[in-house]
């Protein structure tokens, strides 16, 4: 039985930065490289070999699933920034207005009715022209 050599942290880099360029767009990613300090460096380089590279690369959900995982995560913790960047990428992975409208509506139930509220705020915000 043969088995396939581990992915190196080179490969993992390579693959994370491949995913996270599509599911965020390149213009995001060239921002947050362009702002790497050495204070950043670190993390930067994990998010893009363990969030992306190894997790978000994973074949057990395609990204339509992973951005509804995402948003709904975001929204029960309140992290407004990030769900403006994420509510982008599901666009971008094949969600429609109607399906992230749905998400949020979802999280009114589970996350709460304030999380909602806000989170629909910002959808409408990021959002305004996808839905014309």
């Amino acid at each position: 039985m043969t088995t396939e050599p581990s992915p190196t942290d080179a490969d993992r880099r390579a693959r994370g930065m491949e995913v996270r360029r599509a599911v965020l767009s390149d213009a995001h990613v060239d921002r947050a490289i362009a702002g790497t300090t050495p204070l950043t460096a670190d993390f930067q380089d994990l998010i893009t070999r363990y969030a992306w590279g190894d997790v978000w690369s994973r074949p057990g959900l395609d990204r339509r699933s992973r951005s509804v995982a995402v948003l709904t995560a975001l929204i029960a913790l309140g992290h407004h920034e990030e769900l403006a960047l994420h509510l982008r990428a599901a666009l971008r992975n094949g969600l429609t207005v109607d399906e992230i409208r749905e998400v949020i509506l979802q999280s009114a139930i589970y996350c709460g009715v304030p999380a909602a509220n806000t989170a629909f705020r910002i959808a409408s915000e990021v959002l305004g022209d996808a839905e014309a």
